[in-house]
């Protein structure tokens, strides 16, 4: 059993950063695939970030490419999310998932996920 815990969300102006963070605990894995995916109010499940756990591989959505930043620390079993120059259609709840290495971008294929962020962007 694993379980996933998001913290760092909150409410900032439009331009501002927020770092959120995902710590992991119980049995984990190395060879597997992180992610962070996005829920805003009427629309579906929205793909992030992915990084893989020890292999470096990293993918962005291209509507947060050179904004966003996806990193992980080993030794502490957390996943990280440095948001820069936030933007209003950035409002969503923020959801870090953990699955297969093949999960890659597909939330279907994801195993584990935390209760979820708020992350609210005012104009």
């Amino acid at each position: 059993q694993v379980q996933l815990v998001e913290s760092g969300g909150g409410l900032v102006q439009a331009g501002g950063s927020l770092r959120l963070s995902c710590a992991a605990s119980g049995r984990t894995f190395s060879s597997y695939a992180m992610g962070w995916f996005r829920q805003a109010p009427g629309k579906e499940r929205e793909f992030v970030a992915t990084i893989t756990w020890s292999g470096s591989s990293i993918d962005y959505a291209d509507s947060v490419k050179g904004r966003f930043t996806i990193s992980r620390d080993i030794a502490k079993n957390t996943v990280y999310l440095q948001m820069n120059n936030l933007k209003p259609e950035d409002t969503a709840v923020y959801f870090c998932a953990g699955g297969p290495l093949r999960a890659a971008s597909n939330p279907g294929v994801y195993t584990y996920w935390g209760q979820g962020t708020q992350v609210t962007v005012s104009s």
